[in-house]
C-alpha cells in the first residue's frame, strides 16, 4: 500500500472576536475611559496539502480504522509533498514499504507557518473533520504524534482539542506545562534525546513532571545518545505502534 497524495482540502474557519452594539441600542455613556467589548465573525479559508495512507482492507465496509496524525518538522515546510516523506511514518511507507493498521493523515505547513499557530491548529482540526466524514474511522482512535515542531504542535493540538485524542505522542517537541490538566485524562509517550541541543532534554522533561504533578502517568523515553534525531528510533520501534494502538479515547472524553 503506497502512500496517496490527496487532493487539497480548504477549511473555513470561523475566529470570533468578542462583541458589537448597534450605536442605537447603546446606553448613553458618561465623558471619559471605560471598558468595552467587541465581536463580529470573521471567515478566514486555509489550504492544507497532505499525504494520505490507507491500509489494505480499509474497503471492509464492516471496519473502522484508528488514524494516526502525523507533524513533521520546520525543515519540511513548504509546498512540496516529497519532503514530507522524509522522516516518521511517511518515510517508511514510501521508502521502505512498510504498511501500518491505520489510516495515516500527513499534511504539510506551509513555508510561513508553523504548527503550534491557531490557525494551523484550527486547520488540522478542520482536516481531521474532512477526512473522518469520508472514511470509515474510528473516532475513539485517533492519535497525534510528531516531530521537533510537529512535536511542539502535537501538545498544542492537544491542548485546544483535549477531547478529540486517544493518545499523544510527542517527540523532542516543547509545551506549556501550565496547561496539562486540559490533557491529564489523555495517554501520553514523550520521547527525547539526551544530547539533543536543538530542543533542550529538560523541555520534555518539564511536561512530563507537570502532567506526573496533576496526577497522570506519562511514558517517557530517553535516547540517552541521541541528539535531536530522537524519531528515527520512535517511529521505527514496533512497540510504539503496539502502544498506539491499544489506546482509547475515554469516557470522559468528548
Amino acid at each position: 500500500m503506497k502512500l496517496r497524495i490527496a487532493v487539497p482540502v480548504l477549511l473555513v474557519v470561523v475566529v470570533y472576536i468578542a462583541g458589537c452594539t448597534p450605536v442605537d441600542e447603546r446606553e448613553p455613556q458618561a465623558a471619559g475611559q471605560s471598558a468595552q467589548s467587541f465581536e463580529k465573525e470573521i471567515k478566514k479559508t486555509v489550504r492544507l496539502n497532505y499525504l494520505l495512507y490507507l491500509p489494505p482492507g480499509h474497503q471492509d465496509a464492516k471496519a473502522k480504522w484508528p488514524l494516526m496524525l502525523f507533524l513533521h518538522g520546520a525543515g519540511e515546510r513548504g509546498s512540496d509533498l516529497e519532503k514530507v516523506k522524509v522522516h516518521g511514518p511517511p518515510k517508511l511507507i514510501a521508502k521502505e514499504g512498510k504498511t501500518f493498521p491505520f489510516v495515516i493523515v500527513s499534511p504539510q505547513c506551509p513555508e510561513d507557518g508553523w504548527w503550534p499557530g491557531e490557525l494551523q491548529l484550527d486547520a488540522l482540526d478542520g482536516l481531521l473533520d474532512d477526512v473522518v466524514s469520508r472514511y470509515r474511522i474510528d473516532k475513539d482512535r485517533i492519535y497525534v504524534t510528531g516531530l521537533s515542531m510537529g512535536g511542539f504542535g502535537t501538545w498544542q493540538l492537544a491542548f485546544r482539542y483535549p477531547g478529540r485524542f486517544a493518545a499523544l505522542a510527542p517527540i523532542c517537541g516543547r509545551g506549556d506545562p501550565k496547561k496539562v490538566d486540559r490533557i491529564k485524562h489523555v495517554p501520553v509517550w514523550v520521547f527525547h534525546g539526551a544530547k539533543d541541543k536543538t530542543v533542550p532534554l529538560k523541555d520534555s522533561q518539564e511536561m512530563v513532571d507537570a502532567l506526573k504533578k496533576a496526577g497522570a502517568d506519562p511514558k517517557f523515553t530517553v535516547y540517552p545518545d541521541a541528539d535531536h534525531d530522537s524519531w528515527t528510533a520512535t517511529y521505527n520501534d514496533p512497540a510504539f505502534y503496539e502502544w498506539l494502538l491499544a489506546q482509547r479515547r475515554g469516557a470522559n472524553q468528548r
